[in-house]
Order: structure tokens, then sequence, then C-alpha cells
């Protein structure tokens, strides 16, 4: 598995959301310039898509970082808390209630 350091992920996740402002800036531009619908959703979609994956890498690299402090606390509610965050992203209104262990 390769190894990539903070900075480096800090920096794809900056590049990555230059790209977005652009393809929003050129869906403004396709709107102005009275595009069809179908290419301006099929843009939509792809800037949807790239806002995914940039809210995942983030997602991914929280939950590193929590899990980690979690395991060095031995910090039972970390895992719920990250539960409850990824709920909250998906956009789930799941209910996420302890499971009492014996």
């Amino acid at each position: 598995m390769e190894t990539v350091n903070k900075a480096d992920r800090k920096n794809d996740i900056q590049n990555r959301l230059k790209r977005i402002e652009g393809q929003i800036k050129g869906l403004q531009r396709m709107i102005d310039e009275g595009k069809g619908c179908s290419d301006i959703l099929i843009q939509v979609s792809a800037v949807k898509a790239a806002v995914n994956r940039v809210g995942i890498l983030i997602f991914e690299e929280h939950s590193r970082g929590c899990l980690m402090d979690a395991l060095g606390r031995e910090d039972d509610g970390a895992l719920d808390t990250l539960i409850d965050l990824m709920n909250r992203f998906l956009g789930s209104n799941i209910s996420t209630g302890k499971i009492e262990r014996d």
C-alpha cells in the first residue's frame, strides 16, 4: 500500500477543489451561453461526483486521525462519533444507537 503524507493529501484535495471551481465556472458559462439542458446536467453530475470524491478523501483523513486518537486513549465513543459523522456525510437520517456488549 502506498504511503501518502499529509501535505500531499492536502495538496491533492486543494487541486481537486480548484478543478471543481473551474467546472462550476464552466457551468455558469454554459448557462449564460444557453447550452442545452442535457449538456448542463451532465456537467452538474460531474461536479457532484467530484465534490463527493473530495468529501470521501476528507472523511478518510478524519477517520484515520480519529481512530488513531481513539486507539491511543482507548475511547469506545470515538467509533460512535465516527459513525454519526459518516451518516451525516452520506445524508442518512438513521440514528445509531450504541449496542451493548457483553
